[in-house]
């Protein structure tokens, strides 16, 4: 049964000091709610980061947005009365900064974004709240955010001078970065639109979560550099959906295997590496370290045309994520040995053709990319006297 108050029971509230009246019923407009929604923000960023959001390139896009939407607060009378009554901080009064912030009187948040290469809806303004995320997620960017300037970038250009040509000259790809792919030192990484080298990592210790992880020191192609945690940076690789990993190139210009290039070398074909397509549910799961390693003395492109028909690519198509030349080089007995020495990860798999006949293939391997890489390389620099 439902239990009513009394008035013995207010008045006894009263004399204990609790407030028994009803709340009162907000009379702020959708508008003011988004004004007030939107001024909240910035008190969050200028409580966990002790200053008023600042403009620059150098700074994360949120904080630029807060910037920009703090001027406009600041210059709105309509909002300045609003919120002048919430506002502890004084973050209202143009003179509280110390150090003044300088920006185009005209930058709006449609065309900060505009700069920025971002699709903005033309309705946007400061009140609605396209551009306001999560506290979880403002957490994650600024880890990413806090750059500094790179005292040594001197050492750190040319790498992404030459990576910057090997890209254009197609001797590096950009290859999409898979969730939670393993990231080590020396990788080169497109982020944000901008390439990051891992310079450093740290001791590996386990979280408080039970996860293990790294300080890293990482630079970017615009002079600056962060120190971050590896789940960090992860974390911001997984959410940027254009986000990269920038591959290494064939082991120079030189035919892997060769140690000097001539016009009597015999090209042997390539080393390729394969990523399938599949959407098996294990096989999508675990992606990005799936791999199919094999040899050809032909074009790989035209091997694979048919993927999708042959149970030796799992009846799916399939993407190329790395090709390596061989010169001097017998092919087969190379992919013998790098099938042998990959065998204790190999994918145990059976699939039938299409005359139902099963089919187990045997050149895809639970490995990621890196380590193959890293056992190619080596075998190159051993050269293991396969000729």
């Amino acid at each position: 049964m439902p239990k009513y108050t009394t008035d013995e029971d207010l008045d006894l509230l009263n004399e204990l000091g609790i407030e028994t009246a009803p709340d009162p019923v907000s009379q702020r407009s959708a508008r003011e709610e988004r004004i007030i929604a939107g001024f909240e923000e910035i008190e969050r960023f200028v409580e966990s980061q002790g200053r008023l959001p600042q403009h620059g390139e150098d700074r994360d896009i949120f904080e630029r947005l807060y910037a920009v939407r703090l001027d406009r607060l600041q210059d709105s009378e309509e909002c300045r009365a609003i919120l002048k009554p919430l506002d502890s901080r004084g973050l209202l009064d143009p003179e509280a900064d110390t150090n003044p912030i300088s920006a185009p009187e005209d930058l709006t948040d449609a065309a900060l974004l505009a700069s920025l290469g971002i699709e903005a809806d033309s309705e946007n303004e400061i009140t609605q709240l396209t551009h306001v995320r999560s506290r979880q997620e403002i957490k994650a960017a600024e880890e990413i955010a806090q750059r500094t300037p790179c005292q040594d970038f001197d050492e750190f250009k040319p790498i992404f001078d030459e990576v910057q040509h090997q890209l254009t000259a197609g001797e590096r790809q950009p290859l999409k970065y898979q969730d939670n792919a393993a990231v080590n030192q020396g990788d080169l990484l497109i982020l944000d639109g901008q390439k990051v080298l891992v310079a450093n990592m740290g001791e590996p210790f386990i979280s408080d979560y039970g996860v293990p992880n790294c300080r890293l020191r990482v630079v970017y192609d615009n002079g600056t550099e962060s120190d971050l945690l590896l789940r960090s940076l992860q974390r911001a690789l997984n959410k940027d959906k254009a986000s990269r990993r920038i591959t290494n190139p064939d082991l120079g210009s030189l035919p892997l295997f060769s140690q000097v290039e001539t016009a009597d070398d015999l090209s042997t074909g390539y080393i390729y590496v394969l990523r399938s397509q599949s959407d098996d549910p294990f096989i999508a799961e675990h992606r990005s370290v799936i791999h199919k390693i094999g040899v050809t003395s032909g074009d790989v492109k035209k091997r694979i045309v048919n993927a999708k028909k042959d149970p030796t690519y799992l009846l799916a198509d399939v993407e190329i994520i790395a090709t390596f030349k061989l010169a001097n080089i017998n092919g087969q007995k190379l992919e013998t040995l790098l099938h042998n020495f990959l065998a204790p990860a190999r994918l145990d798999v059976q699939l039938q053709d299409r005359f139902g006949i099963p089919v187990n293939p045997r050149e895809w391997f639970l490995v990621p990319l890196d380590a193959i890489e890293e056992v190619i390389e080596k075998m190159a620099l051993h050269n293991g006297g396969m000729n």
